[in-house]
């Protein structure tokens, strides 16, 4: 069900549970709730809580569990005749109501939340302890030791897109690196392109101090340990003191900090910043597996895919999605209007916009993909190595999503439809109509479709 669904009617003639009192009772009490984020606890007849959910709208949310539909879908309809009574708490935002939602499911432990109870195929969010510069992941196989943990959580999706959003305030690292501060080489090292966006430190490169990003990792705990305005008071003690000390840049930057605390609730549905999962895939596993497969130096950690598409009035366009540690990263996505190009002409398209693309990353010194996964057969894969080839550029790993079996890149096979690491190829989806097997946890159709709508990503003019 979904939270921001308008809010549902109860069934006329669904008899039963309209003719208890109590049922009733919470039904009228669910409509009378606030149509503002929050957290909403069912309660059975001797006052006992018995779930615990999350919404961003808490009367659309909590209204639906008085629908028909609720009575009859399966995951509900066994236990919501016994709501007898609601009881709510508004939260400023979607974020901090995922994060009440998980500590009251902890504390109260429900016994229609019992699922998330001790469960470790639950996704929770992990803090490590033991490093010089802590890392934050979600994870299915939580660490006993030398790790902060907060969760479990309902939805992975929702946890995705709650880091990605808090990624931007408190820019912590998500990568796996083991980076010593006292080790000079890390200076030498080249971000990724989270540093580029303005979305991480980048301590692997020695940007930001041991002790500088310990305090940033603190401030985030504090947020998810639900002391915001705690966290916001200490905030603004620091901007004032350093805007006193002529301290501008310091001063500014905490006034952007808390300007996006205090703001959470206008950055959008959670599940927009991270696809949701529909089923689950460890992205470490088939990243490890694909590092294997290709013969790569080091786990891969950015992925982009193209694509080309042709719409009505024979426009063409491409798509170039991109994801990051096995993840969509959707600020990376991108949408190319075909320029130079007349007609249908897949390999030609497919040279423009590779062209475009790395002609750009070069000249303003950004991070190349670990790999470009072209839609395509050997002509597609041609066209790419020959832009390439005129731009004077090293190609990253190619990867075809309709190889020839004998096809090779550098001496080395590409990656077909089979091979036998399971985990680096373990999901098969459409992709441009043809079925590619990739070390993600899903790729969901995302450069063909992101060919049309225009509500998402960037257009490259």
């Amino acid at each position: 069900m979904n939270d921001d669904q308008d809010e549902p009617q109860p069934a006329a003639d669904a008899g039963g549970p309209e003719s208890d009192t109590g049922f009733r009772q919470a039904a009228a009490r669910a409509r009378e709730l606030p149509p503002t984020p929050g957290v909403y606890l069912m309660k059975d007849a001797a006052g006992l809580v018995i779930y615990v959910g999350k919404a961003k709208n808490l009367r659309a949310r909590a209204s639906s569990y008085f629908s028909k539909t609720a009575a009859e879908e399966l995951r509900t309809a066994y236990w919501v005749t016994e709501i007898c009574d609601i009881d709510y708490v508004e939260c400023e935002s979607e974020v901090d109501a995922l994060l009440m939602e998980s500590r009251l499911i902890k504390d109260v432990q429900p016994k229609y939340n019992k699922e998330l109870k001790d469960d470790k195929t639950f996704p929770y969010l992990m803090i490590t302890t033991r490093e010089d510069f802590p890392r934050v992941e979600v994870t299915r196989e939580p660490r006993d030791r030398g790790v902060k943990l907060y969760g479990p959580f309902a939805s992975a999706g929702a946890l995705r897109g709650a880091i990605q959003v808090l990624q931007k305030i408190f820019k912590f690292r998500t990568c796996s690196l083991d980076i010593d501060e006292q080790d000079e080489r890390w200076r030498w090292f080249r971000p990724c392109l989270l540093a580029s966006i303005q979305q991480c430190s980048a301590p692997c490169n020695l940007r930001i101090g041991k002790d500088e990003y310990r305090r940033d990792i603190r401030r985030l705990q504090m947020f998810l340990d639900g002391h915001k305005t705690k966290l916001l008071a200490q905030l603004r003690q620091e901007m004032q003191a350093a805007a006193k000390s002529l301290r501008f840049e310091q001063a500014a930057a905490l006034r952007d900090e808390i300007h996006m605390l205090e703001t959470l609730d206008d950055r959008g549905e959670l599940d927009t910043h991270a696809q949701p999962e529909v089923f689950y895939v460890d992205p470490k596993k088939g990243l490890a597996g694909l590092r294997k497969v290709l013969n790569l130096a080091r786990e891969p950690r950015t992925i982009e895919g193209v694509d080309i598409a042709h719409l009505g009035g024979g426009q063409t366009v491409a798509s170039l999605v991109q994801f990051l540690d096995g993840l969509p990263f959707k600020p990376g996505y991108r949408r190319y209007r075909i320029r130079q190009v007349e007609g249908v002409d897949d390999f030609r398209s497919i040279h423009e916009v590779v062209s475009r693309r790395f002609r750009r990353l070069q000249d303003q010194d950004e991070v190349f993909p670990d790999i470009l996964l072209i839609d395509g057969g050997k002509g597609q894969l041609t066209a790419a190595l020959a832009a390439f080839r005129e731009q004077q550029i090293e190609p990253p790993t190619l990867n075809l999503t309709d190889p020839d079996p004998e096809l090779t890149f550098d001496g080395l096979p590409l990656v077909g439809r089979r091979t036998r690491f399971q985990h680096a190829l373990k999901l098969s989806v459409a992709f441009g109509g043809h079925l590619v097997a990739v070390a993600l946890s899903r790729w969901n159709d995302a450069a063909s479709g992101f060919a049309y709508p225009p509500e998402f990503g960037q257009r490259v003019a």
